[in-house]
């Protein structure tokens, strides 16, 4: 790829992000980052992107809240704070208009999916960002693959020490939502006989997955802080683990689902990990003692999950007792209200849909459905 290694190793801090305990002042906002694929008519990877976003900004809703990810073709989109669930669904809807239109005034097409089901990542372009070409020096080829697409859901925390207690549990729920969530089995044009192969390619990146259990806020934040001192990170995003307190945000953000093809999952999954955040926050308060699973039994749920996605079986911790991920997810359904995660449930995941329709019809078929236009 011609990226020579990084010699250096010397620590960046993030510029213009005051980060620490002040910043956890607000519980219960919402931000919601979703990234997508730009394509041609065909569905195929577009060429000759460059730095199109730079060059010719999005109007609207999209202005400073979209951004060329790793690979010049894959685009991140950014919500505003939404303060209130009801403005979760016409926001992501807004939003995915609003890259459409933007899209195809430049010839272009959006794909959703955890992967694009027939690109190949060393034919592709990467951005000239330098954060970018400083992560392919340092990585090398778990970055050069990296061709990713995932949804992250931020959740606005009152609290950094009731942040951490609540990003500590919530790796129970990971094995599950990545479960529901998965829309990513087809790589490089072949069935990897993954549900996520996302979540696979994404974990051969430094600092991902199952994170360990943190004591405190003063924990975590000595634990980013030798990091990026260290020269381990450049910066503290580049903690990729599926779910972290985020010091800049004031937030606990979840990172583990695959992006949605279908705006309503989105809104689903959103819903649940709202509802989840409060419900803990009620326990935080009531200084309830929950137990946890060891990180390495967690990581065992991931992976069950990423394989065989809804039909899962995750490890409780009891006497090695296990549960269906659709089990798990229509008993909260019940016990938090979500009526929308009882539909998630009992519908197709993305991948058992995307594997119907390239079984059924062929990759152009598959493409063709999982455009925005097309899936609404």
């Amino acid at each position: 790829m011609g990226i020579e290694p990084d010699a250096t190793h010397r620590p960046v801090v993030m510029s213009g992000q005051q980060r620490g305990p002040d910043r956890f002042d607000h519980f219960g906002s919402i931000g919601i980052e979703e990234e997508f694929y730009l394509v041609n008519d065909r569905g195929e990877p577009a060429r000759g992107i460059g730095d199109l976003l730079d060059r010719e900004p999005p109007p609207g809703i999209l202005s400073d809240r979209i951004d060329h990810e790793l690979f010049e073709f894959t685009v991140e989109t950014q919500t505003p704070v939404i303060e209130e669930l009801d403005a979760v669904e016409p926001t992501i809807r807004q939003m995915r208009r609003a890259l459409i239109e933007y899209a195809a005034t430049h010839g272009y097409q959006i794909l959703c999916a955890g992967l694009h089901p027939t690109a190949r990542w060393w034919e592709l372009p990467h951005t000239d960002k330098p954060r970018y070409r400083s992560q392919l020096g340092r990585i090398q080829y778990p970055q050069h693959r990296n061709i990713t697409s995932g949804l992250h859901i931020h959740i606005g925390v009152d609290d950094a020490d009731m942040a951490v207690w609540i990003a500590n549990r919530l790796r129970w729920y990971v094995a599950p939502i990545l479960a529901i969530s998965a829309n990513s089995p087809f790589w490089c044009g072949a069935d990897t006989g993954l549900a996520s192969a996302r979540a696979s390619i994404f974990e051969g990146l430094p600092n991902t997955g199952m994170p360990g259990a943190f004591d405190s806020f003063a924990a975590f934040d000595r634990f980013e802080r030798r990091m990026v001192d260290s020269g381990q990170i450049r910066d503290r995003g580049e903690l990729w683990f599926d779910v972290r307190p985020h010091t800049a945000y004031g937030t606990v953000e979840l990172r583990a689902p695959d992006v949605q093809t279908e705006p309503e999952r989105s809104v689903a999954i959103v819903e649940y990990v709202h509802a989840l955040v409060e419900d803990l926050r009620d326990a935080f308060t009531r200084r309830e003692v929950q137990p946890m699973l060891r990180r390495e039994e967690l990581a065992a749920n991931k992976w069950q999950a990423l394989r065989y996605g809804a039909d899962a079986m995750l490890l409780t911790g009891a006497d090695g007792e296990t549960v269906s991920v659709r089990d798990l997810l229509r008993a909260d359904a019940r016990r938090l209200g979500l009526r929308r995660l009882q539909e998630l449930v009992a519908a197709p995941t993305g991948t058992e849909l995307q594997r119907e329709t390239g079984d059924a019809e062929g990759v152009d078929a598959l493409r063709h459905r999982l455009l925005l236009e097309t899936a609404g």
